[in-house]
C-alpha cells in the first residue's frame, strides 16, 4: 500500500504540472479534437515508459558507481543546481495561454504521436524526474520485481489518467485558466522547486 501511495504522489506531481506537456495536450485537443489529443498523449506515455526501461537498465548496470559517496554527492549537487535554475527560469518566463496563435501542421496521426513523444523526450524535467525516481526509489531501495512493477505502474497509470482528463476537459480548462491563475500556480511551483533544490544541496554539503 505504501508503494501505491508513493506512486500516486509522484504521478500527481507530474499531473499538476502546467508546462509544455500540458500545453501540447490542450492545444491539440482544442485545435484538432479529442482523438488527436489522445494520440499526442499516447506519444507522451510511450516516451515515459521508454525512459523508465532505459534508465533502469542503465542505472542498474552502474550500481557500484552509484553507491560511491562521490557519485552521490555530485549527482545530488547537479540535481539541486538544475532544480534551482529550472525554478528561476520558470519564475521569470511565464507560459502562454493564448490559443489563438497556435498553428499545427496538417498531417496524419503519426505526426500527432511524434509531437507528444518528442515534447516529452526533450523536456529536461522528464529526464530529471525519472532518473530521480529510478535511482532513489527503485535502485536505492532494492525493490523486488513485483514491487518494482507495482510502483512504476502506479505512476504511469496516474499520468495516463490525468493526461486523458486534460484532453477531455481542454475546453473547460481554456475558459477557467486565466493569465492571473496560471501566474500564481507557476510562481508557487517555481518557489517550491528552488526551495527543494536548496534543501537538497544543504543535505549533501
Amino acid at each position: 500500500m505504501s508503494l501505491i501511495l508513493e506512486g500516486l504522489t509522484l504521478g500527481l506531481i507530474l499531473a499538476v504540472s502546467l508546462g509544455p506537456i500540458f500545453l501540447a495536450l490542450t492545444h491539440t485537443s482544442i485545435e484538432k479534437g479529442t482523438l488527436p489529443g489522445l494520440v499526442v498523449g499516447s506519444g507522451i506515455w510511450i516516451s515515459d515508459i521508454l525512459f523508465v526501461v532505459l534508465l533502469y537498465r542503465f542505472i542498474a548496470s552502474i550500481k557500484h558507481t552509484i553507491e560511491s559517496p562521490s557519485f552521490n554527492f555530485w549527482m545530488s549537487m547537479s540535481g539541486a543546481l538544475f532544480l534551482i535554475i529550472f525554478g528561476i527560469v520558470l519564475f521569470i518566463k511565464k507560459p502562454s495561454l493564448d490559443y489563438s496563435h497556435v498553428k499545427l501542421k496538417k498531417g496524419d496521426y503519426i505526426g500527432f504521436w511524434l509531437k507528444g513523444f518528442l515534447i516529452n523526450t526533450a523536456n529536461p524535467f522528464t529526464f530529471v524526474f525519472w532518473i530521480g525516481v529510478i535511482s532513489t526509489y527503485v535502485i536505492g531501495r532494492n525493490l523486488s520485481a513485483k514491487d518494482l512493477i507495482l510502483f512504476l505502474s502506479t505512476i504511469i497509470i496516474v499520468i495516463i489518467v490525468s493526461d486523458t482528463a486534460k484532453v477531455y476537459l481542454a475546453n473547460f480548462l481554456k475558459k477557467w485558466l486565466t493569465v492571473k491563475h496560471i501566474n500564481i500556480i507557476t510562481n508557487l511551483s517555481s518557489i517550491i522547486l528552488i526551495i527543494f533544490g536548496l534543501f537538497l544541496a544543504y543535505k549533501v554539503i
